[in-house]
């Protein structure tokens, strides 16, 4: 059943959204720097709702580390919030303002989770 849906869901994205890699926006220091806070957590929700349906999708036969970051990025992030995230972001690119072009999700990855993964 998981596969007839997930084959479902995969054609009518397919279908709907027929948007080259290149046409996917990736949000970079640039944008993150000048939205909001409201933005950024909008953001941020976003995320955390992709990783728990993702989750959620694969119950207790999580995909090999190979097959999916989710795992992990869920795993690496344990204790955060949204708050301290965003506080997060907000600071690398502070630190770095040469980094601007560098994308919210890498800091988020190679910043946080992958620091947080070590811890454990």
């Amino acid at each position: 059943m998981r596969t007839i849906l997930s084959a479902a869901c995969t054609a009518l994205a397919l279908t709907w959204v027929p948007a080259k890699a290149a046409e996917v926006p990736i949000v970079t220091g640039e944008q993150w720097t000048t939205s909001s806070e409201a933005v950024k957590k909008a953001y941020l929700v976003g995320l955390a709702n992709m990783v728990q349906v993702e989750m959620a999708y694969y119950g207790r036969n999580q995909p090999t580390d190979a097959q999916s970051f989710v795992p992990r990025l869920s795993k690496g992030m344990q204790g955060q919030s949204l708050d301290s995230v965003r506080q997060g972001v907000d600071g690398w690119y502070a630190a770095n303002p040469a980094g601007l072009k560098r994308p919210v999700l890498d800091i988020i990855w190679f910043e946080m989770a992958v620091p947080g993964l070590q811890k454990k």
